[in-house]
């Protein structure tokens, strides 16, 4: 089963699916909303720390997906 973890760094209700097939570890970066479930990121864990790269580009993706999903309402 996959693992979660709250990522409040990136943002509330932001978390960290943690998957494994066998040969390497995975991550989905998600935020769960009210009407969708958002999925900012997906990367191979290849150190024990979340690269400031990726925590940066999700940070980044929800900011635009929230002008995008605000502007449309």
């Amino acid at each position: 089963m996959p693992a979660y973890r709250p990522m409040p760094s990136i943002g509330p209700q932001c978390g960290e699916l943690r998957i494994s097939d066998g040969r390497q570890g995975w991550r989905i970066v998600l935020r769960v909303d009210p009407d969708a479930v958002v999925i900012p990121e997906v990367f191979s864990k290849s150190t024990r720390s979340t690269p400031k790269r990726v925590l940066d580009n999700c940070r980044q993706r929800l900011r635009d997906y929230d002008r995008i999903a605000l502007k449309d309402l």
